[in-house]
């Protein structure tokens, strides 16, 4: 087994669309309660139903050039732990039907890589990705709508 870690969005990102109320596009942040699942990317689990959530654009970072994109995402309106955790998989991921891409290190996407999975049964695509000499690294997307969930690398 290749270990591994889901990277989410980064702290200081989380605390600057909470504290600024503004995402990476220059956008106001939407302020909504959560009545439906609403993916936090931060801590990498769901929202409860009632919770505070923002919806807001973020630029995830890799790929760079031509595979660049943003992605909405949602974020507790409060603070929440990121997630740090080796060789697990987190319940965003297993909730829904994702969209594994595997990159390499020049940030071109490895298309015979990359495959649509059940979330919870998403472990022998990571392991196969990271399997591969030429991935740098994955990027998991909700396969339906095909927002940003989690970055996985190699731990």
């Amino acid at each position: 087994m290749v270990p591994f870690r889901c990277v989410p969005m980064g702290s200081a990102a989380a605390r600057r669309f909470r504290e600024t109320g503004i995402d990476d596009g220059g956008n106001h942040l939407h302020r909504q309660v959560a009545d439906h699942p609403s993916p936090c990317r931060h801590c990498l689990a769901e929202a409860v139903r009632g919770e505070a959530v923002l919806l807001g654009s973020y630029h995830f970072g890799r790929p760079n050039g031509i595979y660049w994109t943003p992605s909405p995402i949602w974020v507790h309106a409060e603070g929440c732990g990121r997630f740090e955790h080796l060789d697990r998989v987190p319940e965003i991921v297993r909730n829904r039907l994702v969209s594994v891409r595997a990159y390499d290190a020049r940030d071109f996407c490895l298309y015979d890589l990359g495959d649509v999975s059940d979330g919870r049964d998403v472990d022998a695509l990571i392991q196969r990705c990271l399997g591969d000499s030429r991935t740098d690294f994955v990027n998991i997307h909700t396969a339906r709508p095909g927002c940003f969930l989690c970055r996985v690398e190699r731990a």
